[in-house]
């Protein structure tokens, strides 16, 4: 299992389309891991659904705090690798180091993700 982790909110200023656009990126990233043979998710895949069922009004309120990162760090704690894609993010990044810690292997480019098992 694989979770792809790049920047959602990092500079969108918040605006639906690009935060779209980047969620969009993450899950082609995630859709060639799949046909790949991985398991591929990302947080937001599992964050925004119960953000939208908790009644979240958007990016950065109570809420999205107390959901957002928590369930990608939860998540990271059960996935095998991280492949970070896109720009900056401090979110992305905070995946990154918790993986290192846990002694995560940690993918900066598609192309290094060695073929599934």
């Amino acid at each position: 299992m694989i979770l792809v982790a790049g920047p959602y909110r990092s500079g969108t200023g918040d605006d639906p389309r690009k935060l779209e656009a980047n969620v969009r990126a993450m899950n082609e990233c995630a859709l060639a891991l799949f046909r790949a043979g991985h398991l591929p998710v990302t947080g937001e895949a599992l964050a925004l659904p119960l953000l939208d069922t908790a009644g979240s009004t958007g990016p950065g309120d109570p809420l999205f705090d107390e959901i957002f990162h928590p369930v990608a760090e939860q998540l990271l704690a059960r996935c095998d690798a991280v492949l970070r894609i896109g720009g900056p993010s401090e979110g992305a990044d905070r995946m990154i180091a918790q993986a290192r810690a846990q002694g995560t292997d940690v993918y900066a480019d598609l192309a290094d993700v060695p073929a599934a098992r």
